[in-house]
């Protein structure tokens, strides 16, 4: 499998794409959140959020100040595409003081063996999927309600029984990791690749009740203008 490293840059968005030769393979309720998307900083997707896109799935930066959060770390070989992500919003691996992954799947954990050695910061996971995820590091288990770096954790799961989504309160955006994805459009979890899709569309019924501004998915392009239309349109086709 050939890959190569594609930098995109314009429209204030930076881009990393590994392209491969290979074919496809609590916050709890809140009211309705506004149509307003989340200003997004320089070189931001939305507000201090940067996407970094490996091809088919995206990990995403947080950064306030000389401190970095990065949430969900692609696929073994995404090291490097998510230095450069650092490296874009001006900061470096010694930064990075919190890593979330959002599930147990890996193409969001395939990275950690090679990022874990840069990283002094925690790293945390879903404590349901917590076990089941192989690191040299210790991780530590995140539930609702926990907060981590002015990220909330919301609870999820369907995807996997562990899955966990991160909510910035302060903006109204959600890194939702699998719970939701736009490949075509916004839509749940894939149920190619899910545990439970009662508890998935559950999930999804969950996130359309919290005032989301912006979703930024781990598979697709970030959604951050008619967020909460979307997500409310979709809720009312999810089973009860």
């Amino acid at each position: 499998m050939r890959r190569r490293l594609l930098f995109t840059g314009g429209a204030g968005v930076l881009g990393v794409a590994v392209l491969t030769a290979c074919s496809d393979s609590s916050a709890g309720p809140g009211p309705a959140a506004s149509e307003t998307p989340a200003p997004a900083a320089g070189g931001a997707v939305a507000g201090d959020w940067r996407q970094v896109n490996m091809s088919y799935v995206s990990a995403y930066i947080l950064v306030r100040g000389q401190e970095a959060a990065i949430v969900d770390l692609g696929v073994t070989g995404s090291e490097s595409a998510i230095e450069t992500g650092l490296k874009g919003a001006g900061v470096g691996w010694g930064a990075v003081k919190h890593i979330v992954l959002t599930h147990l799947h890996d193409d969001h954990v395939g990275g950690l063996g090679e990022v874990a050695p840069h990283v002094q910061g925690t790293i945390y996971a879903g404590a349901g999927d917590l076990s089941s995820i192989i690191s040299d590091k210790p991780l530590k288990p995140l539930k609702e309600g926990d907060e981590v770096f002015g990220m909330r954790i919301v609870e999820t799961p369907g995807h996997t029984l562990g899955h966990i989504s991160v909510f910035e309160p302060t903006t109204g955006i959600l890194v939702a990791g699998d719970a939701l994805r736009t490949t075509e459009g916004l839509q749940g979890s894939d149920p190619r690749y899910t545990a439970d899709e009662v508890k998935a569309a559950a999930s999804v019924r969950k996130l359309a009740g919290m005032d989301i501004k912006a979703i930024l998915p781990g598979h697709g392009t970030p959604l951050t203008t008619g967020a909460a239309k979307a997500l409310t349109a979709l809720a009312a086709t999810m089973p009860s």
